[in-house]
């Protein structure tokens, strides 16, 4: 008997995977949409959106609630500034645009500044300490004239650094537009910010998840995120001692890795999208490990052991000197930024010429082989 009920549940056991098997394989799986349709149905309720909401901010310098902002249904026009109505304000807030190529499509991306900030901005690859709340909107079938805004997450005390080169591409093409604040350690060990930028994002889902959502965010879902940028993270994302933000050339505030992509081409014919890139490769320099192709690694030229040194210490030349030596570092000069190679490729260096070509961009270091 024992046998037989074994038997019959390792039968039933074996129906019921086959079963579910068979159903996954006939199961239908959509197909991405196109890059262009979704975006032209997307940018239509982010701008009816924008036309039929209004904001209020929240002024308390020095509080957690400073430049919070809420966004609600506009009840009374004649009283109501509308959001769009913001746009290309001559003051703050104001609403902007900031065009994004990407898939193939031109995406407008709409932002409203309500503080531009005092200090640094980021580049699009460097870590944000910043404060924000996330929405998407959508429209329900039951009520598809109106649109519809869902929280997902909200950080009030943020904890961490978050790298622009990581996050979603919406944050590393806004969060360079806007600076970081002041800060004032107090006494209890907190830390109170002010005059920090703060704005709203407003992203079409080609620049969120698109058609993979996360967690609770369905897929093709534009996103709404209101953000305060408090500090800045300067990152170095290939380790060769030289800051990521440093290698932006064209100091724009952007940096791109094309490679494997099919809408870009390997050596575009303007180099525009290059700018980043010295010796033309495909791989910009905040990712190259060998700058200038002269087949020394960047880290290796940007280094150096001071003669007098016992403990032969390996240490970096600064990207750019400051004025005064610090005697209390014998075995660095703080003056002597990253040199230059000397035009007869000889051991001649100099530190300090402004628009000099730096070692590890000259490709001439060390002297050329025969």
């Amino acid at each position: 008997m024992n046998k037989f009920k074994f038997y019959f549940i390792l039968l039933i056991t074996t129906v019921t995977l086959f079963s579910c098997s068979k159903n996954d394989d006939d199961a239908t799986v959509e197909p991405i949409r196109d890059f262009q349709t979704q975006y032209n149905e997307e940018i239509e309720d982010i701008e009816d959106y924008l036309k039929e909401n209004t904001f209020t901010v929240t002024n308390a310098p020095g509080q957690t609630s400073d430049q919070d902002v809420v966004i609600s249904k506009i009840t009374d026009p004649t009283t109501q500034r509308s959001i769009i109505s913001y746009l290309d304000a001559p003051t703050y807030p104001k609403l902007l645009k900031r065009p994004v190529k990407l898939h193939n499509v031109d995406y407008v991306l709409y932002y409203l500044v309500l503080r531009e900030g005092v200090g640094k901005s980021p580049t699009n690859v460097d870590g944000v300490f910043a404060s924000y709340k996330g929405t998407y909107l959508y429209r329900t079938t039951a009520t598809p004239s109106t649109l519809t805004v869902s929280q997902f997450e909200e950080v009030v005390h943020p904890q961490e650094f978050l790298s622009l080169y990581t996050t979603i591409t919406g944050w590393g093409e806004i969060f360079p537009q806007f600076k970081s604040g002041t800060n004032t350690v107090n006494s209890n060990g907190t830390v109170t910010y002010n005059d920090f930028g703060a704005g709203v994002m407003f992203l079409p889902s080609g620049l969120g998840y698109y058609n993979t959502g996360s967690f609770s965010i369905p897929a093709y879902s534009p996103l709404i995120f209101s953000f305060k940028l408090y500090e800045i993270q300067r990152n170095d994302q290939d380790k060769d001692g030289i800051p990521s933000y440093l290698e932006d050339h064209n100091h724009d505030g952007y940096m791109y890795d094309f490679r494997n992509t099919t809408e870009y081409p390997t050596q575009p014919a303007d180099n525009i999208r290059y700018a980043d890139d010295t010796e033309k490769d495909g791989i910009p320099d905040f990712l190259d490990v060998d700058d200038d192709g002269d087949n020394y690694t960047t880290k290796f030229e940007t280094q150096y052991i001071h003669s007098s040194d016992p403990n032969k210490t390996v240490r970096y030349y600064p990207f750019d000197g400051v004025l005064v030596d610090d005697p209390t570092t014998p075995f660095v000069d703080e003056r002597q930024g990253i040199p230059s190679y000397d035009d007869k490729k000889v051991e001649k260096f100099d530190y300090t010429t402004p628009g000099r070509k730096r070692i590890h961009l000259d490709n001439t270091y060390p002297p050329a082989k025969k």
